[in-house]
């Protein structure tokens, strides 16, 4: 490697890092800000939840569109152009003066994420020679990782040093320094494939927006009650009707045929449900030391650090080793170490629950958040060929966070039909229960891993075949 292309592999790597670093650490930077929210906007726990989903839910959605727009109109330019949407959403969110209006700007921020995301690891994966992904891969995994799980000490410092606006100013400079560097510093690239597949985002748009409407609601309005049964039915009708279309649309945004690949279909499976326990358990453990323990935003931020420094130190080796034991090997345990974890705080759960009965079990899940953060990306893009990491990138975040949306929704369901915010009491009560629930959940996401069968480094061995057959 030449002094030229090492210097443009380190400029890739740090400007696709700190971006990717903003975009994730807003799916859960608003956790520990949550009460305060809820005070100062008056919001209730349905305008609560929108305020985490409705940026993952945008962000879920439209991340197969973000990579498309990237093929079509080259990584680059999209990669800015998304930096600055997310940069004037974040700003909207700022100066929000109403829980339906930072809910509307949450969702636009979602938009600018979806297209930045992709391509951070589209345009890092062209710029690092294959020998090295694994461990570019690993750190980009790990980056994004952290970003997710430091989410909440970095609200809990901004809300008790400033307030909670400042967790969306804080974007505002960081995006408007990197777009331009991002134009003066990265090469453009473009894919293969540069269609757009419009029926298939409007489909599961629609589907997707139905099931969590429900969701979010149901607790409110009565299961049983037409509102809810009926956007429910109607989602889970245009979410099959959108794999129908993919199945023979010319240009799917998402190839079915990506799913006759074993290793595939089971990280994404694995990732589902891994983001589904974690974002549904954080939501809530997020809001525990502040609604019951009384104590303040930072300090609660603080409390939770033994689980969000964990990446910090596991997942660069992690990284590493994937290609040497196997990345879905690494990602098992960790699967299995975040279950463990989430089970061990929802068995000594309580209103007076001492901070150093936590701290172990915060350990577990933090080191297993990370062993499955590092490789999970260099699997799914082992899976598939170099022309399709785009489109595959972009359907494994897809899936986790609309795991995480799934997650936060159910979760907050199950919390508010066994607890509430009523006493100290309803409200333990109600998160041990969601917290055994995603802790059952990300066992199964361990079981799903385990699956995976291995491969040597580099091989792409049961990819061709299911591909090649489908072309034919």
């Amino acid at each position: 490697m030449t002094h030229t292309q090492k210097r443009s592999m380190i400029w890739t790597m740090a400007i696709t890092s700190v971006a990717l670093f903003m975009v994730s650490l807003d799916n859960l930077v608003v956790t520990t800000a949550l009460p305060v929210i809820r005070r100062n906007l008056h919001a209730t726990i349905s305008q609560l939840e929108w305020t985490v989903n409705a940026y993952t839910l945008t962000f879920a959605v439209l991340l197969l569109t973000g990579a498309a727009l990237g093929d079509r109109f080259g990584r680059r330019r999209m990669f800015a152009l998304g930096l600055l949407l997310f940069t004037g959403a974040s700003a909207a969110a700022a100066l929000s003066t109403s829980a339906n209006a930072l809910d509307i700007a949450r969702a636009v921020q979602g938009v600018g994420g979806a297209i930045v995301t992709p391509l951070t690891l589209t345009i890092l994966s062209a710029a690092v020679p294959r020998e090295r992904r694994g461990l570019a891969l690993g750190i980009w995994g790990g980056i994004g990782g952290l970003a997710i799980a430091i989410g909440p000490l970095v609200g809990g410092a901004i809300v008790s040093g400033i307030s909670w606006h400042w967790i969306f100013w804080l974007n505002v400079p960081i995006g408007l320094v990197l777009a331009p560097l991002a134009l003066a510093r990265l090469d453009e690239t473009r894919g293969t494939d540069s269609s757009l597949d419009l029926p298939g985002l409007g489909l599961v748009s629609a589907g997707l927006l139905g099931i969590v409407w429900g969701l979010v609601r149901g607790n409110a309005h009565g299961w049983t009650s037409t509102g809810i049964v009926l956007p429910i039915v109607a989602g889970v009708a245009l979410v099959a009707a959108f794999v129908a279309w993919e199945l023979r649309a010319p240009s799917p945004m998402l190839p079915m045929t990506f799913f006759r690949n074993r290793t595939f279909a089971l990280t994404n499976v694995a990732s589902l449900l891994m983001f589904f326990g974690m974002f549904g358990s954080i939501f809530l453990l997020a809001q525990f030391f502040q609604t019951v323990q009384h104590v303040s935003p930072l300090g609660s931020g603080l409390r939770i650090l033994p689980w969000t420094a964990m990446p910090i130190f596991v997942a660069p080796i992690a990284g590493a080793l994937s290609d040497r034991i196997g990345g879905n090997r690494i990602m098992t345990v960790g699967l299995g170490l975040q279950a463990a974890g989430l089970a061990w705080i929802a068995a000594v759960q309580s209103p007076t629950v001492s901070y150093a009965a936590l701290v172990v079990p915060f350990i577990l899940s933090g080191t297993g958040m990370a062993l499955f953060f590092a490789p999970v990306a260099n699997v799914v893009l082992s899976s598939v060929r170099p022309d399709q990491e785009g489109k595959a990138s972009g359907a494994n975040n897809a899936i986790r966070e609309l795991g995480g949306v799934f997650g936060v929704a159910v979760l907050a369901s199950v919390f508010a039909h066994e607890g509430g915010y009523r006493t100290a009491q309803t409200f333990t009560h109600g998160t041990s229960v969601a917290v055994w629930v995603g802790a059952g959940v990300v066992a199964l996401a361990a079981v799903a891993a385990g699956l995976i069968r291995h491969k040597p480094a580099g091989a792409r061995a049961d990819v061709e075949a299911p591909l090649l057959a489908e072309a034919a």
